[in-house]
């Protein structure tokens, strides 16, 4: 019975030798149950989202055990690769627009284990016997629910780590042939992508706790010249939020009327350039001001991938300023750009 939490990973620098390996896949971790016609889909904080996929639930519901508990991934694809963007539109309070969508970019539903099967729970069952049973349990499966490609042979997965982020994925996932499943538990290991890129940072937001950096809002310069907002970075000390208020305050502007995002109020301004401070569904009622600063520092930080090409997927990490290069010189020309790689050479032909 849910709500079940997953099993979590921590990061490593690299792809750890003899375990069990599987592409990390980009999308809602989801823990599904099924009872006969009931078909619950749980989220990593154990909210549902039954709702929000109705054609995912029917297709479980047809091609799961009647009694299983598994452990996967909710992803959308759309020419060839992952598209989270998609994902996230489906969280929408309105049934109606979750039915449109569901018609317009199914999900699919990848699984990566079994936790429980008919009357008994495989918790405490190794990893590689949980592995046998699952692809058992899902032997001739077809689309929109996939098995998870998976290896012991690290080199597989070292190739699988270079080819798959052409088609969207985040990296690999190495775990422990003998680990029973511990729930909420950094029990596996993520090895992602990272690169770095030189940024300008144009503004900043104030931390909950008071008057320090929370965030720094980050720029890069398109071919036109605009200088559009491509995400933040904000995993910082208290110490060193207090420091990056002093060392931006010769930057900051009392009148932001003259900075390159002055229209981020104006809600039409978002559909033309990307401003911080977008509506979103996600934010709510939550304030998004921020502090304008002259757009001429320029900092270098890590990231692991691009969202559609136009902005950071995740919070990216500051790494260091850099006085050796020009605001206008942050570009998304210096951005390096996976080699495409089509999802279905992933899972193979299917029907």
């Amino acid at each position: 019975m849910p709500p079940v939490k997953p099993m979590l990973a921590k990061s490593v620098a690299k792809i750890p030798p003899g375990m069990h390996y599987e592409a990390k896949w980009d999308g809602f971790r989801a823990i599904v149950f099924r009872d006969g016609a009931e078909v619950e889909l749980g989220s990593r904080t154990g909210k549902t989202l039954t709702r929000y996929f109705p054609e995912l639930v029917a297709a479980l519901r047809e091609r799961l055990p009647e009694r299983c508990v598994m452990d996967g991934e909710i992803v959308i694809a759309r020419d060839g690769r992952l598209d989270f963007d998609a994902l996230t539109e489906r969280i929408h309070p309105a049934d109606s627009r979750v039915r449109m969508l569901a018609e317009k970019t199914p999900a699919s539903f990848v699984a990566f284990d079994l936790l429980a099967l008919a009357d008994e729970s495989l918790l405490d069952v190794p990893l590689s016997d949980r592995r046998a049973l699952l692809v058992r349990a899902l032997s001739g499966v077809t689309a929109p629910v996939h098995v998870a490609p998976a290896t012991t042979d690290s080199e597989v997965a070292q190739r699988w780590f270079e080819q798959y982020e052409g088609a969207g994925l985040d990296g690999v996932v190495a775990k422990p042939l003998t680990l029973p499943y511990r729930m909420d538990e950094r029990a596996m290991f993520k090895i992602k992508h990272e690169r770095t890129a030189d940024v300008v940072v144009a503004g900043y937001r104030f931390h909950k706790s008071g008057p320090v950096v929370g965030s720094l809002l980050l720029g890069l310069y398109d071919d036109a010249g605009t200088l559009q907002h491509v995400g933040v970075s904000a995993a910082f000390s208290m110490k060193r939020r207090a420091e990056l208020v002093e060392e931006l305050e010769p930057l900051r502007m009392a009148d932001a009327g003259e900075h390159p995002w002055a229209a981020w109020t104006d809600e039409a301004a978002h559909e033309t350039a990307r401003l911080p401070g977008a509506p979103s569904r996600w934010s709510g009622k939550k304030d998004l001001s921020w502090v304008p600063v002259r757009p001429e520092r320029v900092a270098e930080v890590a990231y692991d991938h691009m969202e559609n090409g136009v902005r950071f997927r995740h919070t990216a990490r500051f790494r260091r300023w850099r006085p050796d290069r020009t605001a206008e010189s942050c570009t998304y020309g210096q951005l390096e750009e996976p080699v495409g790689y089509d999802l279905a050479e992933i899972f193979g032909p299917q029907d």
